[in-house]
């Protein structure tokens, strides 16, 4: 789940410059205070297992995710893992993949750090910054199995809606750094983001992503099946529905009878 940020800035750590965030420059994510026990992973597993974004204004370099790993495996990245409920037990399920959690909010990652110490997960990586950043600067073309975008930030208001994060451009910039047969999969428990979303997917230039549903569930190369969340428990409490949306970057032939069957 993206963290959801507060206009104060006066909340905002030190740390929390613009290079770190700066998709949106004109708010602070909210501040949040680490137990003894996460401030102790944090000492201990953050420098093996996570990474934070410069914030001297310099590029980053390319992930290498065989060395960071240790090993040559399909990649995953999740975008906004909130608290990393869902990271921790879809990697567990999934150890034949590598999965790097992207997050902002600092006690969300230290919270899936002793997720990952108690389950002894040998697949899970953490940046902390702006997943854009990550994208553009960090992800290679062609070298993700799998990207995840879990309940978004739906921005709600009008003036609001640019610091979306799901735009064409984002999405034509997800469709680059999948694999053919790599899969975009998106949730969001808010309507109004869901039809902002859906009108996003069916407006891409297929012809330039590639992107087209994945009707046939069974052969997504990554898991599907998404942990139920306290947040999506009391949305479902709350009457909303989740939206969820399984594309594949397909080849250019099978983008071309996508578009004529439709």
């Amino acid at each position: 789940m993206v963290s959801n940020p507060e206009p104060s800035s006066s909340q905002a750590e030190p740390a929390d410059q613009a290079r770190l965030y700066p998709r949106v420059t004109s708010f602070r994510f909210r501040r949040g205070t680490l137990t003894a026990g996460q401030q102790r992973n944090w000492a201990t597993l953050w420098p093996d297992i996570g990474r934070d974004l410069r914030v001297d204004g310099g590029d980053e370099p390319p992930l290498d995710a065989t060395a960071w790993f240790g090993r040559d495996a399909p990649t995953i990245l999740e975008i906004g893992s909130g608290t990393g409920i869902s990271t921790a037990a879809m990697a567990e399920a999934e150890p034949e993949h590598n999965v790097v959690a992207v997050e902002v909010y600092k006690p969300g990652l230290a919270q899936l750090l002793g997720l990952v110490d108690r389950g002894n997960l040998a697949n899970v990586r953490m940046i902390r910054g702006d997943a854009m950043i990550v994208l553009t600067e960090l992800i290679e073309p062609a070298s993700l199995t799998g990207i995840r975008v879990f309940f978004p930030d739906p921005w709600p208001k009008a003036r609001h809606h640019k610091r979306r994060l799901l735009q064409q451009g984002t999405i034509e910039l997800m469709a680059d750094r999948l694999k053919p047969g790599g899969v975009l999969h998106i949730a969001t428990d808010h309507a109004d983001y869901a039809e902002w979303i859906t009108e996003v997917l069916d407006n891409q230039d297929a012809a330039k992503t590639h992107l087209v549903p994945l009707d046939d569930k069974s052969i997504a190369p990554i898991s599907l099946e998404r942990p139920t969340t306290k947040f999506e428990g009391r949305a479902q409490r709350e009457g909303r529905d989740v939206t969820e949306y399984v594309f594949t970057r397909a080849e250019a032939a099978a983008v071309t009878a996508e578009r004529s069957s439709q």
